[in-house]
């Protein structure tokens, strides 16, 4: 590409950037002012000039103090969000045997990935961005330069079999080309910008670039204007600071369209091109190539891209509260200190301001003239006390956090059933954040899925932690994984407790659903069942039955190879024979033995073979 048409490109995405960012300004102010609630700066507006301003004291003796309610809101519901457990079921697309392999391969994989990368975590710090400012995104993308060493190449650097990373965007970092779309399918492009060094641009994109200074925003201890008769705190800000020495990296991503096929992925490191070319990732439907972007709300706004916090609707109330309780301790003030009236020229001013009437303190006035006297004051005006009231109320009808839950002054005179529903009322409002997140943990599992399924060439060893505690090694290629056919389906019980959840244990005991026909349970349901009740596996040892249809698998595939296994004395032939002829009846071996039909006769013979040896004993 020669330097004109580079220059070209970088001027045309540096320019479309700025437009979207202008476009999104506003919401990026509403940001900031959620954040600058939520850490205690609760006297700052949105002014005129597009900018987070100040509100400075009217008087010197107005009381400036902040009571926040939404801090603690917000760890309440962060709190119960991040007790969610996001387990994923892979469901094979049919019963062939081949695709019922694959779902299991593909489960362990997302099982060693969520260990590996400590996917918990990553989410965690999704919800706390979604919760702050209403949106927050993954980015599920394949680093060539992780994994296992494969071997080296011609200079004699090692070579990687790549992995698979998943990180958070903030939504200051997300730039969609349409801000009412309500979806990332809805958009045709999108761009993710994010300020580095100029050493981390060289050390990951292999460029030099010349530095500059770049806004950003951080966290700060700042004198304020706040606390009561004139004194000035100190609490944490968010305020923009320059970033010296480092430079916008600037990706944008293109949907597949007519001219580019493929889509197009464009990154400008500060003013150079770093690459131009196609989409990257087949992570989308039909092995589509698609954006390696995953979007997750607290609260779904119709007809936007972005979501709504809750904090945006607590910070009208929060500002009331704040309100109403300074004046009531203006009030306060006014009655424990006292308003002194005094005649002109009876006293000496400067002495009475600066130390009042302590007690002992002579008091010299003029002679004739009236003796200084306290104003008679009011009592406080019930007015107040009530709207405090409403204002608490508030808090708890928007935010859908029950105080009355969160405190340890519950009556006794109240039903199990009365908190049971208080309990689930709860929660209810929670759903719609519940939701957003299990989706998202159930589309970066189909993403992971996909690029495995796209650069796994190589066979890779990972580890779980099986049953019982014990790790389990396993390897795997991209052979191993049809994740085009298979669903994926959330296990997560939300956010029941582990009380509710053992209510649910023993209700499925007594109606009989965990025994079998015969009304017995097995050792593998009970070493299941304690595990429910939070009691650990107590089982020392695998299901013996587990271990014998793993073998039995292995067998199968042997001799799907044409080779022949012979029979151990210390296998279970009933589960063996069944194991055998489940797999014979599949599409997999039909199709092997249409080609080969000394497989049928290998396996009809190792049957017949656990049949002598269970005549025989």
């Amino acid at each position: 590409m020669k330097k004109d048409e580079e220059k070209k490109i970088v001027r045309e995405v540096i320019e479309d950037f700025k437009q979207r960012a202008e476009k999104r300004k506003s919401l990026d102010l509403i940001w900031q002012m959620n954040m600058n609630f939520l850490m205690g700066n609760q006297y700052c507006n949105i002014g005129y000039g597009g900018k987070l301003e100040e509100n400075d004291r009217q008087f010197f003796w107005q009381e400036r103090e902040v009571f926040n309610h939404i801090a603690p809101i917000y760890d309440t519901r962060y709190a119960k969000l991040s007790k969610i457990e996001c387990d994923i079921n892979v469901l094979p697309s049919t019963n062939d045997e081949r695709d019922v392999k694959s779902a299991k391969v593909s489960k362990k994989i997302i099982k060693s990935i969520k260990n590996k990368l400590n996917l918990k975590d990553i989410v965690n710090q999704a919800t706390k961005w979604s919760e702050v400012c209403g949106t927050s995104f993954y980015k599920v993308v394949w680093n060539n330069f992780k994994g296992q060493v494969v071997g080296k190449d011609e200079q004699g650097d090692e070579v990687r079999s790549g992995e698979v990373e998943v990180s958070v965007c903030s939504p200051f970092e997300i730039y969609p080309d349409s801000l009412v779309s309500e979806n990332i399918n809805q958009l045709q492009s999108i761009i993710h910008a994010k300020a580095y060094t100029t050493n981390e641009i060289k050390n990951i994109f292999g460029v030099e670039v010349i530095g500059e200074n770049v806004n950003c925003f951080s966290l700060d201890n700042v004198v304020t204007g706040i606390g009561g008769l004139g004194s000035n705190g100190t609490m944490p800000k968010v305020i923009e600071k320059v970033k010296s020495d480092s430079a916008v990296v600037i990706e944008r991503y293109n949907r597949p369209s007519k001219d580019f096929p493929n889509g197009r992925l464009t990154i400008v490191a500060g003013n150079k091109l770093v690459y131009d070319g196609d989409l990257p990732y087949k992570c989308g439907s039909d092995n589509e190539r698609d954006f390696p972007f995953i979007r997750q709300c607290s609260i779904e706004e119709p007809g936007s891209f972005f979501g709504t916090s809750i904090i945006e609707r607590l910070i009208p109330i929060q500002r009331a509260y704040n309100a109403v309780k300074n004046r009531k301790h203006e009030f306060i003030n006014r009655l424990s200190l006292g308003v002194l009236s005094v005649e002109d020229g009876s006293v000496d001013l400067d002495n009475l301001e600066d130390e009042g009437l302590c007690p002992g303190k002579v008091l010299v006035y003029r002679q004739g003239a009236n003796e200084p006297k306290y104003l008679q004051g009011e009592s406080l005006p019930s007015g107040l006390s009530e709207e405090e009231n409403c204002l608490l109320d508030e808090f708890n009808k928007i935010s859908g956090v029950n105080e009355m839950l969160n405190s340890s002054s519950i009556s006794s005179n109240i039903s199990g059933t009365a908190l049971e529903l208080l309990i689930t009322q709860d929660e209810e409002r929670l759903n719609a954040s519940i939701e957003s997140i299990k989706n998202s943990f159930v589309n970066i599992a189909k993403k992971i899925l996909k690029l495995y399924k796209q650069f796994a060439i190589f066979p890779r060893l990972a580890r779980i932690v099986g049953e019982n505690g014990q790790i389990e090694l396993f390897y795997f290629s991209s052979s191993d994984i049809s994740s085009d056919d298979l669903e994926i389906e959330n296990i997560s019980d939300g956010l029941q407790s582990m009380t509710q959840r053992r209510e649910l244990v023993f209700s499925l005991l007594e109606s009989g659903i965990l025994s079998d026909d015969e009304g017995k349970m097995t050792s593998k349901m009970k070493s299941k069942i304690l595990e429910m009740l939070g009691m650990g596996n107590w089982e020392s040892a695998q299901d013996l039955n587990e271990l014998h249809i793993k073998k039995a698998g292995k067998e199968n595939l042997k001799m799907l190879d044409g080779i022949n296994c012979k029979v151990s004395e210390i296998d279970d032939n009933n589960l063996h024979i069944n194991e055998h002829i489940a797999f014979m009846l599949g599409n997999d071996f039909e199709k092997v033995c249409s080609k080969n039909d000394k497989i049928e006769k290998i396996y009809l013979e190792h049957i017949k073979n656990h049949k002598r040896q269970m005549e025989e004993q």
